[in-house]
């Protein structure tokens, strides 16, 4: 299955919309360069689809990529539906690892007080950096299925 990136998304801090910077450089074991997400934990990079924010587009609300707080943008793959452990190569560097599928909010954010909704909860997916690399606006995202884990003997 593959997909595509519509939007780079970064902000120094949490809690708030993303700017569309166009590009970016993904860290191992960080998130995305210059993101105030970024760290040593299992959320380091948020992906929302495209579709996802076409259907609150759809409610009237005037919101675009970032606007949830995601750092990836994309298009043409259903990212909530993906098992924890899928693998995203996005270009020829960058390969990313599903962590999370949706988050619980424990404050509404303005998106929801707009619309009375928001998407990002259900259909936001979190993943962690297995190797970094450059991204940008048009990468190619080709979702792999999840690597066996070893059992230890």
């Amino acid at each position: 299955m593959k997909g595509k990136i519509v939007a780079v998304c970064t902000s120094p801090e949490k809690g708030g919309r993303k700017k569309d910077v166009g590009q970016g450089v993904m860290v191992e074991g960080f998130g995305l360069e210059g993101d105030g997400h970024g760290g040593d934990w299992h959320r380091q990079v948020s992906l929302l689809a495209m579709e996802s924010i076409a259907s609150m587009q759809a409610k009237g609300l005037d919101v675009g990529p970032g606007d949830f707080a995601e750092n990836l943008t994309t298009e043409g793959v259903e990212l909530f539906t993906l098992p924890i452990g899928t693998r995203l190569q996005i270009g020829d560097q960058v390969m990313l690892e599903v962590s999370q599928i949706g988050k619980v909010c424990h404050t509404r954010c303005a998106i929801y007080y707009q619309a009375g909704d928001c998407v990002m909860p259900r259909e936001g997916i979190f993943a962690v950096v297995l190797s970094g690399g450059s991204i940008k606006t048009g990468d190619e995202m080709l979702v792999l299925p999840p690597v066996a884990k070893e059992n230890p003997a």
